[in-house]
């Protein structure tokens, strides 16, 4: 899951950049050692503002790239948010493989007048 993925990535960080104070947002450390949690780090800690901007329009373009592939879900205007537009993309076209395997929502499980 999500868990695990975030454990194994700070991992590779600490692994791969020695000597470094590392500072993440929120309050797990998932298991790895010698990192600083901060809840609201975000609104609090310059660097770590910079770095969340940055993953943002990252994903953002990486949601618009997705819409090339699967038009049908919107991605380039919610980029994957739970807007209404995506609720109904999801009830009518069920996930997508860029869909964690665990996102449930509740529309999927009640019938719908599109399947």
């Amino acid at each position: 899951g999500i868990s695990t993925c975030l454990s194994e990535g700070l991992k590779s960080i600490r692994k791969a950049l020695t000597g470094c104070h590392y500072l993440f947002d929120g309050n797990s450390t998932f298991g790895v050692h010698h990192i600083e949690t901060m809840v609201k780090a975000d609104a609090k800690v310059a660097e770590v503002s910079a770095a969340s901007i940055l993953a943002k329009v990252t994903r953002d373009r990486e949601m618009i790239e997705a819409a090339k592939e699967y038009p049908e879900y919107g991605f380039e205007k919610h980029k994957g948010y739970g807007t209404k537009a995506h609720m109904e993309a999801l009830a009518r076209h069920d996930r997508c493989p860029l869909h964690r395997k665990s996102f449930r929502v509740k529309v999927l499980d009640e019938p719908t007048l599109w399947r």
